[in-house]
């Protein structure tokens, strides 16, 4: 028998209706209003021809629109691939196409980027959907664990990204085991300026769901209203990357976090140390983390009495899920002992859309291989070394070096290029690229970072190019990124 749970929204709307489910723009929307504005677009979204089953890609900002329009796909049971809106157009046909999706969702501000290029979709932007008629529906009573709500897309290490499979089962248990980590109060209240095509932010949304919580909703990141709003709604929770926590610490200057505050989530790669140093000082309570869009958001996580004792860790998995670090032949390694994070648990995707091989490389007897290189401590806390071998983390984005080398190789006057990941004392990391050009083309690097900028999304272009001869490869042609490495440190350290 399948295990199922009632419609989140529909059954959080019955329970507490009159709480507090989302804060935007200064406007508070309660769980019954929210199922309601939430019903009348599933039903408009029925007009269009979406269903149960039907794949329904998404392209939205952080509005409150945006979260009516997710919760009503839901609660039709589509299949929704939530687009990433930094993307180029490129980029965003080719996830679309690859998805197979019959539909588009967008918005004006954002539809310039599709209409004009899709062929197969139809799309339509909220502002005209929202004045469709509605029809008759019958939204899903349960949902049914096992089965697929939303596919977001990961970049992979050796070419064009892959859909990630998420289900009801792995969101449910994201936030179950999210609870039983930080606790959960009546008195929460989530502050979301993350995106919410990233499984940081949706996730945000279906804790609110599943836990009644209150979510304060921020079009992007602007830190004096994520201060100022902190104190004015009793935000307790508000998840981070360390470029926003390094922001807000450097805005507070002097002053203090409300003692109702009691948690920054932090994602998206480790913190510098001189950082958590001034948050313990100013008593902001940094929560360290460890996940992917694999994981339906955090795995394991770092709580603030480790955060010096254990510092630089990722803490320890979460209730549900087990961490282990293996070899090459896939033996686990005993502790201290370096090798490849291997995860396991209810919140771990099933694999990836239209990609039968690529998810048997990379689930293997029930552990998800993630790619991620590091170890566990004597105590069992995990320690990440490398993200994935290269992937460069650029204000709590994932860039891989691959797609930004495909993107260079397309150029006719490239004939070989390497990206690797700098340090930047504002993003954390930067890509920078080595090029191997034809002789006698005039070339610049400005022509080549212009050329990038149409290809790829802003913070994968790479912000330095350098020219030379010849890239170091290996007997079987693999690039030897790490000399590249050594050679920025050696050579290229002045430029």
């Amino acid at each position: 028998m399948e295990l199922q749970i009632p419609n989140w929204l529909e059954k959080r709307a019955e329970i507490t209706p009159k709480r507090t489910a989302l804060i935007f723009e200064n406007q508070s929307y309660t769980f019954e209003q929210i199922f309601q504005l939430s019903s009348k677009v599933a039903r408009q979204l029925t007009m269009m021809g979406i269903k149960k089953g039907t794949m329904t890609a998404v392209l939205l900002s952080n509005h409150v629109d945006s979260v009516v329009i997710l919760y009503a796909l839901q609660m039709l049971g589509s299949k929704t691939v939530i687009l990433n809106n930094r993307l180029t157009l490129e980029e965003l046909k080719w996830q679309i196409d690859d998805s197979r999706a019959s539909y588009v969702v967008t918005e004006k501000d954002l539809s310039f980027k599709l209409k004009s290029e899709l062929i197969d979709q139809q799309v339509v932007e909220k502002e005209v959907l929202f004045l469709l008629p509605e029809g008759e529906v019958k939204l899903q009573a349960d949902y049914d664990l096992n089965e697929i709500t939303t596919i977001m897309y990961t970049s992979g290490t050796t070419g064009k990204p892959k859909g990630v499979i998420q289900t009801y089962g792995n969101h449910w248990w994201s936030a179950t085991a999210s609870a039983l980590n930080l606790g959960l109060s009546e008195e929460d209240c989530w502050l979301c300026s993350v995106p919410i095509f990233h499984i940081s932010g949706y996730s945000i949304l279906m804790r609110s769901l599943i836990y009644g919580m209150p979510v304060v909703l921020h079009k992007g990141f602007d830190v004096e209203k994520v201060l100022e709003e902190i104190h004015i709604h009793r935000v307790t929770i508000m998840s981070v990357v360390s470029t926003m926590l390094l922001r807000i610490n450097e805005e507070l200057g002097e002053k203090n976090l409300p003692s109702s505050f009691r948690c920054m989530l932090l994602g998206g790669g480790p913190a510098p140390i001189s950082l958590l140093q001034s948050c313990k000082s100013k008593g902001i309570p940094v929560f360290q983390s460890y996940g992917m869009t694999e994981t339906a958001s955090q795995f394991a996580t770092l709580s603030p009495e480790y955060s010096f004792t254990k510092l630089g860790s990722a803490g320890k998995p979460l209730f549900p899920n087990q961490i282990k670090v293996v070899d090459e032949n896939k033996q686990e390694l005993p502790r201290t002992r370096e090798g490849e994070i291997i995860v396991k648990g209810p919140n771990v995707t099933i694999g990836y859309l239209h990609r039968e091989d690529a998810t048997k490389k990379a689930i293997y007897d029930g552990w998800l291989h993630t790619g991620d290189i590091g170890y566990l401590d004597e105590e069992g806390f995990l320690y990440v070394l490398d993200r994935r071998a290269d992937l460069i983390i650029s204000g709590g984005e994932n860039v891989y070096p691959a797609e930004i080398e495909g993107a260079l190789l397309s150029h006719p006057n490239v004939l070989d290029a390497g990206v690797i990941g700098v340090k930047d004392e504002i993003w954390g990391q930067i890509p920078i690229a080595f090029i191997v050009k034809r002789e006698n083309t005039p070339t610049t690097e400005k022509d080549f970072i212009d050329y990038c900028q149409q290809k790829l999304a802003k913070y994968k272009v790479p912000k330095t190019v350098y020219f030379i001869k010849e890239l170091p490869r290996n007997a079987s042609k693999k690039l030897l990124r790490r000399e590249l490495r050594t050679w920025v440190e050696k050579e290229y350290r002045t430029k």
